[in-house]
């Protein structure tokens, strides 16, 4: 991993609405007025409808959204679709299915690129499906057991839309990803309308509407996200 990657936000879902205070912060970092917007994890639920939405919260930030319809593997597998996610400077990864998003993107060209493009300074953003296939290990959505992800960043993982019923009625699936997870391998809560982010120095922070919550080895963790940052460096 290059030490000059760009910020970095997991987000556990309901982006691009109220609460979402960190999005203008992420844009400010980038450096730019525009935010690409991948709606892979969406591809069956109407992926236009969420650049649409995307479009409409940044303009009110002075932003532009650009969609690109990477759906399939062979759109994954594009030229010039990578080379769009190449020059960009802030991508956004939307909610979905993060099992759809790792099949698309997992090995793809269109991924070395966001890889290339975040190693290069990008800020890269991922909201519900899209934050979950982002690490590796992956929690799987359908019984929280843990997977493998894509693995832009590794050594955690992140259970999104901590606390909604709908989608873990009586927190079984949490409770199976915190218990099945390797030992020593954090296992981040994520709330909706809130965040994680890796800041370019390796330190994480929360941000948004909510706290996460992180567990290790079954039990929440005294630090926080304290865990996921490298420790301080010693005065010389």
């Amino acid at each position: 991993m290059s030490g000059h990657s760009g910020p970095l936000a997991l987000v556990g879902g309901a982006e691009w609405s109220a609460g979402c205070s960190f999005d203008q912060e992420l844009l400010e970092a980038s450096g730019g007025t525009e935010v690409l917007v991948l709606p892979t994890a969406a591809a069956y639920e109407r992926p236009e409808r969420l650049v649409v939405a995307a479009a409409e919260w940044f303009s009110t930030m002075g932003a532009q959204v650009e969609g690109l319809m990477v759906l399939t593997r062979a759109d994954a597998e594009d030229r010039g679709a990578a080379e769009v996610v190449r020059r960009a400077r802030f991508v956004y990864l939307s909610g979905g299915s993060a099992l759809h998003l790792r099949s698309v993107l997992k090995g793809s060209a269109v991924f070395a690129a966001l890889r290339e493009a975040w190693e290069g300074g990008a800020v890269v953003a991922g909201a519900g499906g899209g934050a979950m296939a982002l690490t590796d290990p992956m929690v799987d959505p359908r019984g929280g057991a843990l997977t493998v992800g894509l693995g832009l960043i590794e050594g955690l993982a992140v259970f999104t839309h901590l606390g909604d019923v709908a989608e873990d009625a009586h927190g079984v699936k949490l409770h199976r990803s915190v218990t099945l997870a390797p030992a020593g391998l954090p296992v981040v809560g994520l709330p909706e309308r809130s965040a994680v982010i890796r800041e370019p120095s390796g330190r994480w922070r929360s941000a948004g509407a909510k706290e996460p919550q992180v567990f290790v080895d079954g039990h929440a963790a005294p630090g926080g996200l304290a865990v996921l940052s490298p420790p301080a460096e010693s005065p010389s």
